[in-house]
Protein backbone atom coordinates (compact mmCIF):
# COMPACT_ATOMS: atom_id res chain seq x y z
CA UNK A 1 0.00 0.00 0.00
CA UNK A 2 2.89 2.75 0.66
CA UNK A 3 4.09 1.83 -2.35
CA UNK A 4 1.14 2.43 -4.43
CA UNK A 5 1.00 5.59 -2.28
CA UNK A 6 4.27 6.70 -3.24
CA UNK A 7 3.26 6.21 -7.05
CA UNK A 8 0.56 8.36 -6.23
CA UNK A 9 2.28 11.16 -4.58
CA UNK A 10 4.47 10.78 -7.04
CA UNK A 11 1.94 11.31 -9.76
CA UNK A 12 -0.17 14.04 -8.02
CA UNK A 13 3.54 16.12 -7.78
CA UNK A 14 4.05 15.50 -11.94
CA UNK A 15 0.69 17.16 -12.17
CA UNK A 16 0.35 19.71 -9.64
CA UNK A 17 3.73 20.84 -8.15
CA UNK A 18 6.14 20.25 -11.51
CA UNK A 19 8.34 22.85 -9.85
CA UNK A 20 8.51 21.26 -6.24
CA UNK A 21 9.48 17.75 -8.48
CA UNK A 22 11.99 19.47 -10.22
CA UNK A 23 13.96 21.10 -7.48
CA UNK A 24 13.45 17.85 -4.92
CA UNK A 25 15.27 15.68 -8.32
CA UNK A 26 18.00 18.38 -8.68
CA UNK A 27 18.65 18.26 -4.50
CA UNK A 28 18.66 14.77 -4.97
CA UNK A 29 15.86 14.48 -2.12
CA UNK A 30 12.51 12.91 -4.46
CA UNK A 31 13.15 9.49 -3.27
CA UNK A 32 13.41 10.56 0.63
CA UNK A 33 10.51 13.29 0.24
CA UNK A 34 8.37 10.57 -0.98
CA UNK A 35 9.11 8.18 1.48
CA UNK A 36 8.79 10.66 4.16
CA UNK A 37 5.41 12.03 3.22
CA UNK A 38 3.88 8.23 3.05
CA UNK A 39 5.27 7.35 6.51
CA UNK A 40 3.92 10.54 7.59
CA UNK A 41 0.26 8.89 7.28
CA UNK A 42 1.04 5.35 8.60
CA UNK A 43 -1.30 5.72 11.77
CA UNK A 44 -3.83 7.08 9.28
CA UNK A 45 -3.31 3.80 6.93
CA UNK A 46 -2.95 1.31 9.79
CA UNK A 47 -6.63 2.50 11.37
CA UNK A 48 -8.14 2.50 7.99
CA UNK A 49 -6.55 -0.87 7.18
CA UNK A 50 -7.64 -2.56 10.70
CA UNK A 51 -11.34 -1.00 9.93
CA UNK A 52 -11.13 -2.80 6.73
CA UNK A 53 -11.76 -0.09 4.46
CA UNK A 54 -11.43 -0.58 0.63
CA UNK A 55 -8.32 -0.35 -0.37
CA UNK A 56 -9.38 2.30 -3.11
CA UNK A 57 -10.92 4.76 -0.13
CA UNK A 58 -7.48 4.08 1.91
CA UNK A 59 -5.78 5.44 -1.15
CA UNK A 60 -7.80 8.43 -1.91
CA UNK A 61 -7.77 9.33 1.64
CA UNK A 62 -4.24 9.58 2.61
CA UNK A 63 -3.29 10.72 -0.56
CA UNK A 64 -5.97 14.09 0.33
CA UNK A 65 -4.15 13.66 3.62
CA UNK A 66 -0.73 13.85 2.01
CA UNK A 67 -1.39 16.70 -0.72
CA UNK A 68 -3.39 18.68 2.41
CA UNK A 69 0.10 20.83 2.70
CA UNK A 70 0.54 21.18 -0.89
CA UNK A 71 -2.42 22.67 -2.22
CA UNK A 72 -3.72 25.09 -3.93
CA UNK A 73 -0.97 24.11 -7.08
CA UNK A 74 1.12 27.82 -7.94
CA UNK A 75 2.54 26.06 -10.58
CA UNK A 76 -1.26 24.97 -11.98
CA UNK A 77 -2.58 28.52 -11.26
CA UNK A 78 0.39 30.24 -13.20
CA UNK A 79 -0.30 27.85 -15.90
CA UNK A 80 -4.12 28.71 -16.15
CA UNK A 81 -3.27 32.48 -15.50
CA UNK A 82 -0.91 32.29 -18.55
CA UNK A 83 -3.38 30.06 -20.61
CA UNK A 84 -6.11 32.44 -20.00
CA UNK A 85 -4.74 35.84 -19.56
CA UNK A 86 -1.41 35.78 -22.60
CA UNK A 87 -2.31 32.98 -24.73
CA UNK A 88 -0.04 33.62 -27.42
CA UNK A 89 3.06 33.51 -25.13
CA UNK A 90 1.43 30.48 -23.62
CA UNK A 91 1.43 29.00 -26.60
CA UNK A 92 5.05 30.19 -27.65
CA UNK A 93 6.24 29.03 -24.70
CA UNK A 94 4.61 25.59 -24.62
CA UNK A 95 5.67 24.83 -28.19
CA UNK A 96 9.32 25.66 -27.58
CA UNK A 97 9.51 23.60 -24.76
CA UNK A 98 10.45 26.22 -22.10
CA UNK A 99 6.80 26.61 -20.85
CA UNK A 100 8.24 24.68 -17.30
CA UNK A 101 11.00 26.43 -16.88
CA UNK A 102 9.45 29.80 -17.20
CA UNK A 103 6.45 28.69 -15.16
CA UNK A 104 9.12 27.94 -12.25
CA UNK A 105 10.53 31.68 -12.57
CA UNK A 106 7.18 32.75 -12.72
CA UNK A 107 6.49 31.37 -9.40
CA UNK A 108 9.72 32.41 -7.79
CA UNK A 109 9.43 36.16 -8.81
CA UNK A 110 5.84 35.87 -7.48
CA UNK A 111 6.15 34.31 -4.25
CA UNK A 112 6.57 37.47 -2.40
CA UNK A 113 2.77 38.33 -4.15
CA UNK A 114 1.60 35.02 -2.91
CA UNK A 115 2.47 36.06 0.27
CA UNK A 116 1.32 39.28 0.91
CA UNK A 117 -2.23 38.13 -1.21
CA UNK A 118 -2.30 34.73 1.10
CA UNK A 119 -2.49 32.45 -1.77
CA UNK A 120 -4.69 29.41 -0.39
CA UNK A 121 -7.59 26.94 -1.18
CA UNK A 122 -9.75 29.92 0.03
CA UNK A 123 -7.98 32.51 -2.19
CA UNK A 124 -7.15 30.49 -4.70
CA UNK A 125 -10.29 31.14 -7.55
CA UNK A 126 -10.59 34.96 -6.58
CA UNK A 127 -8.41 37.14 -8.75
CA UNK A 128 -8.37 40.99 -8.33
CA UNK A 129 -10.09 43.36 -10.65
CA UNK A 130 -9.69 46.43 -11.66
Amino acid sequence: MKTQLIKQLHHYLLHNHTDLLIALQEEHRLEHYLKQKVESVSDLLNTFQEENRPAYVIEALCLEELTRDLRPSRFNYMRELLEEEFETDYRRMLQSGILTYELINLIGACEPIFEVFAFGEETEDKRRKP
